[in-house]
């Protein structure tokens, strides 16, 4: 029902960076980020607010960069700067699409987007843009999880979004377990207390203490997001007792 009023109006969608590969090893798939753009679209048109934090892990993570012997500050810094890679592409790629999209740095970087500031971000979004949101925190030792938990909370949104490969959280690893129980609902408590690392404990912490529920489902599943913010029930929901 293309007319089904929306449950959430002002959401935060999660997208990593390792999902902007598709079927790559490294780098953007122009045709993945060009599915995702008009879907992104696609809910807004029907009426939703919507802000974006992408990852940087298509291109560099700081973590994995400290394993390999650099300083992890310095890695993390790179890391910042593949997340605002991945932000102007997917701007670019719904910008294409006829909708317009502003990219806010949390570092300074003048000359590509603008700087992170809350009250313009908020107005990007009641004016009808899509805001992407870049850098992370602007801190090394924080991942682009706790940054889109963070974001979420400061922009007022009704409801957090993380994009997957996978359609929930499991008790385990599917793709390595047949038998792994996929949940339909959780509450943030139990997410942290069993070790569900479908984002940080950071992220988790900052959604349970602020209220805001997460949905985690399956981004490659067609019409996913305009279904969620209508309320159907895919994937998992993680919420505050």
């Amino acid at each position: 029902m293309t007319d089904q009023p929306l449950k959430y109006r002002r959401v935060l969608l999660k997208l990593s960076g390792e999902a902007l590969m598709g079927n790559g090893d490294y780098g953007i798939d122009p045709k993945v980020i060009s599915a995702l753009a008009a879907e992104i679209i696609e809910a807004q048109k029907a009426g939703a607010q919507i802000g974006l934090v992408l990852g940087g892990g298509n291109i560099f993570r700081g973590a994995g960069l400290a394993e390999g012997g650099m300083d992890r500050v310095t890695g993390d810094h790179m890391g910042m700067l593949a997340t605002v890679i991945n932000a102007l592409a997917m701007a670019d790629a719904l910008e294409k699409q006829g909708t317009y999209a502003r990219v806010m740095s949390a570092i300074k970087i003048n000359e590509v987007c603008e700087d992170y500031i809350r009250r313009r971000a908020i107005r990007h979004l009641e004016k009808g843009r899509i805001a992407l949101f870049a850098a992370g925190t602007g801190n090394p030792f924080f991942t682009t999880d706790s940054a889109a938990a963070l974001r979420a909370i400061e922009i007022g949104a009704e409801l957090l979004l993380k994009a997957t490969k996978v359609d929930g959280i499991y008790d385990s690893d599917p793709k390595k377990n047949p038998g792994a129980k996929r949940f339909d609902e959780l509450d943030y408590d139990d997410v942290i207390n069993r070790n569900l690392q479908v984002m940080d404990t950071t992220a988790f912490a900052l959604c349970r203490d602020n209220r805001i529920p997460l949905r985690v489902y399956d981004m490659m599943q067609p019409g996913a997001l305009i279904r969620i913010l209508r309320g159907e029930p895919l994937g998992t929901l993680v919420h505050a007792r």
